[in-house]
């Protein structure tokens, strides 16, 4: 073969060589990356996306036919590992899934479309102080858990539902501002300590007993079972011990225990990201001679999870001379969001839906609102949610954005919209009584 072949076949055969069943730690999980993007600079992006207390990079690594920036169509995916620094598995099958990826491009033919189709952003490590700190690894709980100032990262996020008083750490105000400026589609994060795929809410206020229902729940539990189902044993759902049994290896987060500031649920409310945590070992911090059965046990569901982010109906909103219009409200009828789900700088939107049929409703502030039915079928072995594009006619202005509170509350929201008539008839009513009294 020619030389450039031999070089690839070489710069291949000594990234995968790198790459053994073992814990890396910060220096050689660097290396890896680097190596990585080395060898495949068109296919892959590496940059950190902040630092840890202790100073430490937070790498991410994107892979895609443009992993630089974002390309108008092509949804952004993310996963995110070892938020508890003393929860391990993620970390390692996260840098397999690199090796797997890289290696099967041009080789595999789904695979080659995935990342054809799909912006695919791989951080490693949420909590890399915490992974260092940890010095004797343990099954269950270590000091490591928590980032280098002692704060659980995982319930450092602004919360749906109650204020949150932690003060925000630097690996979250990481992660927050990476969310803001990528218009994440779909996510996971994967931790350790039991075995199940659990979804949103994690909290909720007021009297629900038992199940705190988000408005995509359908899509939720569709999310968690496709990872559960492809896992070599989720599914089964026995869980860790006898105490914990997660039939068809799934659980609303709620239902399971209840958690204030938890990312998943800052995902999906302020982010537009649907994101499911994902309990991988019921070891938090196995032997190093288990991760090769880790990363066959979770290989074809990582895979499959990923191809999600093209469920459902994407396109784009324009003005009358056909200029994109960011801030664009865009939601499926009766599935409402606190914070609306809007477009993005290049008047893109995306909303993950199962197979059916549903009212697409398109607002510019302002502006009479545009609906659209559209019969939504599995596009996601095509790679390509449906395409449904928005355009106002009588719009050629840039859109305000429509205001998102602080700390949406997501009963208040229901409330709102059932209880508005009476809620008016009590007022008139509590009126007309002070004026009877005074």
């Amino acid at each position: 073969p020619p030389l450039p072949d031999v070089v690839g076949i070489f710069c291949l055969f000594s990234v995968a060589a790198a790459l053994d069943f073992k814990y890396h730690h910060t220096e050689e999980l660097e290396a890896y990356l680097k190596g990585v993007h080395a060898a495949y600079p068109s296919l892959t992006h590496l940059h950190s996306i902040g630092r840890s207390v202790e100073g430490r990079d937070l790498w991410v690594l994107v892979l895609g036919r443009f992993p630089t920036h974002h390309k108008i169509g092509i949804p952004e995916f993310k996963y995110v590992a070892n938020m508890h620094g003393d929860e391990t598995v993620g970390r390692e099958i996260l840098l397999h899934l690199i090796d797997f990826l890289v290696t099967s491009y041009r080789r595999d033919p789904v695979i080659t479309r995935l990342l054809n189709n799909t912006r695919i952003h791989i951080m490693p490590t949420m909590n890399p102080d915490g992974f260092e700190a940890t010095k004797v690894p343990d099954c269950y709980y270590t000091r490591g858990r928590y980032n280098k100032n002692g704060e659980d990262l995982n319930r450092n996020f602004p919360d749906a539902f109650e204020n949150n008083n932690a003060s925000i750490q630097p690996e979250t105000q990481a992660v927050m501002n990476w969310i803001k400026n990528e218009t994440f589609v779909l996510s996971a994060n994967l931790h350790g300590g039991a075995l199940v795929a659990s979804y949103t809410f994690d909290n909720v206020t007021g009297s629900l007993k038992g199940y705190s229902r988000s408005p995509d729940d359908d899509v939720f539990i569709h999310l968690a079972k496709t990872y559960s189902f492809n896992h070599a044993s989720m599914y089964k759902g026995m869980g860790c011990d006898s105490r914990q049994t997660f039939p068809e290896g799934i659980t609303n987060g709620y239902s399971w225990y209840q958690l204030e500031g938890g990312m998943q649920d800052y995902n999906y409310v302020w982010g537009q990201c649907f994101e499911i945590t994902l309990e991988l070992s019921c070891c938090k911090y196995p032997l190093a001679d288990q991760l090769e059965k880790f990363w066959r046990d979770n290989k074809a569901a990582l895979i499959e999870y990923i191809k999600q982010v093209h469920l459902g109906v994407k396109g784009q909103v324009t003005d009358r001379n056909g200029n994109p219009i960011p801030n664009a409200i865009v939601e499926a009828k009766g599935r409402p969001h606190v914070c609306p789900y809007r477009t993005n700088e290049h008047g893109e939107y995306f909303l993950l839906l199962l197979p059916g049929t549903y009212v697409i409703n398109a607002t510019v502030p302002g502006f009479k609102s545009m609906l659209k039915t559209v019969e939504i079928p599995d596009n996601t072995g095509n790679f390509s949610a449906l395409k449904q594009d928005f355009s106002f006619s009588e719009v050629s202005i840039r859109s305000r954005a429509a205001s998102c509170p602080k700390t949406p509350l997501y009963q208040d929201l229901e409330r709102a919209s059932a209880a508005t008539k009476p809620t008016l008839h009590i007022l008139v009513l509590m009126t007309v009584m002070l004026v009877i009294f005074k």
